[in-house]
């Protein structure tokens, strides 16, 4: 095991489900906290993980609070994935515990808590930084003022294909990585065996119809079609669109000349390929390609979760004997991938035993 297992500690905010978290664990890093405002995080996020869960606003955490989670830290990392839509999970939950639409909220406040995330950089000086993000961030103003915030800092970014980190799924995010111990860079991630496929991730999984569970797993279950989406999901192939039903089938929103600008929805996802985008809505089969690729229904919440590369034993509920699609696709579709946390986990590790290695060799500065 490397020298750094248990030597950097982290604080994660916005902490969601815990799949960053997830994924830094697996790096070796010892995330102490997790911060989110939503409560169905708690759950997920403390029984698969050896962080506590704090509920709280991360636009009102007093420094103070993550300062005392990284103290007694070799190496400390500040961590997150800052909601950025104006009508993200986060600034909707946040509202209506404030009782309404949170104050100072505006346009340019669609950003506000990439803006907060940069002010707990600013006031708690961490070794290490790292935020994930859309990468339309990179073209906001709000991105020149991280930067600012991170002044001292050696700072890297990069888009990351999730498909370079081996998940079976098709999406783009923005990867910012940060240190005050000397130069650091987000290396290319190395997936020697090539990009994941569906098959791969949920292929083993035990077939399910349509609002059926597995007996065996709650999460494994699948919502229900109404008769004309069964009608249309038999009539789909792998990667086919809506356009390839009989007229008979196709809703009256396509037969319009708009609906023909709307093709990725009503598709099955295909085997051998990786997935689209897992969404917030993924377990509905006419809200994207969610068909699964044999069987007739959506894919279910489990295998949703696995197409985000969280492991199949990974527990979202409480006791729950059936899940909420709507609680638990939120969770799912927000939340960041783990073989993502891993890839920056494992960059940030190295990054610390090349400057161990080279403070008990006397050269460092």
């Amino acid at each position: 095991m490397s020298s750094t297992d248990k030597t950097i500690v982290a604080v994660d905010l916005f902490c969601g489900a815990g799949g960053l978290t997830h994924g830094l664990e697996r790096a070796g890093i010892d995330v102490r906290l997790g911060v989110d405002v939503d409560p169905s995080c708690k759950h997920p996020f403390s029984a698969n993980n050896n962080a506590s869960f704090l509920l709280a606003d991360v636009d009102d955490l007093d420094a103070s609070t993550v300062a005392n989670s990284l103290r007694g830290g070799r190496v400390t990392l500040l961590a997150g994935c800052a909601p950025c839509q104006p009508f993200s999970t986060y600034s909707r939950s946040a509202a209506r515990k404030g009782g309404g639409k949170r104050k100072g909220r505006g346009s340019r406040d669609d950003w506000r808590l990439v803006q907060r995330f940069g002010e707990l950089v600013r006031a708690l000086q961490p070794d290490l930084v790292t935020m994930e993000n859309v990468p339309p961030l990179l073209d906001q103003p709000v991105f020149a003022e991280l930067l600012t915030c991170l002044d001292g800092y050696s700072v890297d970014h990069r888009i990351v294909d999730v498909r370079d980190v081996g998940l079976p799924q098709t999406r783009k995010r923005l990867v910012v990585v940060a240190s005050k111990l000397g130069p650091i860079e987000l290396a290319a991630p190395d997936n020697d065996g090539g990009p994941a496929t569906v098959r791969q991730a949920i292929g083993s999984l035990r077939p399910v119809a349509a609002g059926e569970a597995d007996p065996s797993d709650p999460l494994h279950a699948a919502s229900r079609l109404s008769a004309i989406n069964l009608q249309r999901i038999r009539a789909s192939k792998p990667g086919s669109t809506w356009r390839d039903w009989p007229d008979e089938l196709r809703a009256k929103c396509h037969q319009r000349s708009t609906g023909a600008t709307y093709p990725a929805v009503y598709g099955r996802m295909e085997w051998d390929q990786p997935s689209p985008t897992i969404t917030t809505q993924c377990f509905g089969y006419g809200n994207g390609r969610f068909g699964h690729p044999e069987q007739d229904r959506a894919i279910t919440l489990r295998e949703a979760a696995m197409l985000q590369g969280f492991p199949a034993n990974y527990s979202f509920l409480a006791g729950e004997d059936r899940p909420s699609f709507a609680r638990i696709g939120r969770l799912i579709g927000n939340a960041v991938p783990v073989p993502l946390g891993e890839y920056v986990g494992r960059i940030l590790r190295n990054h610390v035993d090349a400057f161990l290695d080279k403070e008990e060799l006397g050269t460092v500065a």
